[in-house]
This record gives structure tokens, C-alpha cells and sequence, in this order.
């Protein structure tokens, strides 16, 4: 079995963010271990966009939507 480093405390997110940037989760996390979660309150933030899509890639997306 592989020895994890321990994680490093941070002063700020930012801080942590750019740790992660350069460092890989597997050194200091046993993924094997992980489980699945599941937040069912959580809602997720939308925003409104305009853009501007090909008329045959417009009928794609509409086609994949009505499958799933």
C-alpha cells in the first residue's frame, strides 16, 4: 500500500487552488476509499446566455434532449 502525504492546510482558497494547479490528488488522497454522495438540495446556479448556433447543430442538441 502507497504512504499518502498529508494534506497541507491553507491560509485561503486561493491558496489551496493554485497548490492543486501543480500538485496531483493521488499523492495525498486514497481514492480507492472514496464513495459516493448525493446533495439533493443543492441547486444549481444558471445563467442565462445568447448564442448563436448552426441550424443543423441546433436540431442535434434538440434530438439529444428529447433521448435522455
Amino acid at each position: 500500500m502507497r504512504k499518502r502525504n498529508l494534506r497541507p492546510k491553507f491560509k485561503s482558497e486561493s491558496e489551496e487552488r493554485k497548490f492543486w494547479e501543480t500538485h496531483d490528488s493521488t499523492d495525498y488522497i486514497d481514492w480507492s476509499k472514496a464513495e459516493r454522495v448525493r446533495f439533493p438540495n443543492l441547486k444549481p446556479s444558471t445563467t442565462a446566455i445568447c448564442i448563436r448556433l448552426p441550424p443543423g447543430l441546433l436540431e442535434q442538441i434538440k434530438i439529444c434532449r428529447q433521448q435522455a
